[in-house]
């Protein structure tokens, strides 16, 4: 109880430090905009910005109570009883965080159940800090189910979700284009400005690409790291045109209506799965391509060497 209620302070602090911080640094952004004429902020994007994060912040609140019963529950059954070392605590916990958020965000990129959730975050064509709030609107309804290994080797519940609290903070500070470059050992270790503008790109090499929040080790483990390149400039955004950039609900919605229409298709359900749960772009036809598939046919990728992969004729839109 008094641990839970230390943590819930803990939290109270952070969103204190937190909020002058925001502010401060997103003033700062939008007067060096203006001054140099950079057109980074515009009033509808930031105020779409605004709208989302507060959406997704009121589902949060009103379920909060449900995925907390869930982590505890799992947390009573945890693997590990105690952690008699706090410093390797935390530092774990970041750790184990970290990597869940690595696994959760590269599931919202390579499914398009979850992509279309996650691509109001991608949906601007502006980045600047107030794009870090903007958030994907309905994950809060299963973010919590990658915490669930993290509650049962026996991280409490309320520690997990302060943690996520901390590295969001991060997350935010990087959403700026500003800052071109971090030292080479700060850019090898951790997520840099430079990284996330790659992630927020619609340029094809970049699309789908670092997915970390701190650490972008886990990119470079996995294979889906890339640089920022000085030859190809960063066009943000997503790759297809919206006719309603600023609508409160279909900018929400949107990949859920192409959605439905893929699955209403006269095809075997075994097909209409695949464009449930394959990666955003896939098609039964070669109609329309992954970011993967676009890649390979430009030669930037490679076709991988196994006995499954796809027909080059399946790679033209």
């Amino acid at each position: 109880m008094f641990h839970g209620l230390q943590i819930n302070f803990n939290e109270q602090i952070l969103l204190l430090i937190s909020t002058p911080l925001y502010a401060l640094v997103i003033a700062f952004e939008i007067i060096m905009s203006h001054l140099r004429a950079k057109g980074y902020y515009s009033i509808r994007e930031t105020i779409t910005n605004i709208w989302f994060t507060v959406s997704n912040a009121a589902i949060d609140l009103i379920i909060r109570g449900i995925y907390l019963l869930v982590l505890v529950w799992f947390y009573k059954h945890r693997l590990i009883d105690t952690w008699t070392m706090p410093v390797l605590y935390w530092f774990l916990l970041f750790i184990l965080e970290d990597l869940a958020f690595y696994v959760e965000h590269s599931v919202d990129h390579y499914c398009r159940l979850f992509w279309a959730v996650h691509v109001t975050h991608h949906s601007s064509e502006e980045f600047n800090l107030t794009t870090g709030f903007r958030s994907s609107v309905l994950q809060p309804v299963y973010r919590f189910l990658y915490f669930i290994p993290i509650a049962l080797l026996g991280f409490q519940p309320i520690d997990i979700l302060f943690m996520f609290s901390l590295t969001q903070v991060y997350g935010v500070l990087v959403h700026t284009q500003y800052i071109k470059k971090m030292p080479a050992w700060f850019e090898t270790v951790f997520v840099s400005p430079a990284h996330h503008r790659v992630h927020h790109a619609s340029n094809i090499i970049y699309l789908d690409k670092n997915m970390g929040m701190v650490l972008i080790i886990w990119d470079r483990i996995f294979g889906t790291f890339q640089e920022e390149l000085k030859e190809e400039p960063v066009k943000f955004g997503i790759t297809k045109e919206l006719e309603f950039r600023n609508h409160p609900v279909k900018m929400i919605t949107h990949e859920f209506s192409d959605l439905a229409k893929d699955l209403k298709k006269d095809l075997p359900w075994s097909i209409r799965l695949k464009y449930l749960l394959m990666a955003p772009g896939w098609s039964h036809d070669g109609s329309t391509q992954t970011a993967k598939e676009l890649r390979i046919q430009m030669g930037i990728e490679k076709l991988p060497s196994n006995n499954f992969d796809a027909p080059t004729d399946m790679l033209v839109r």
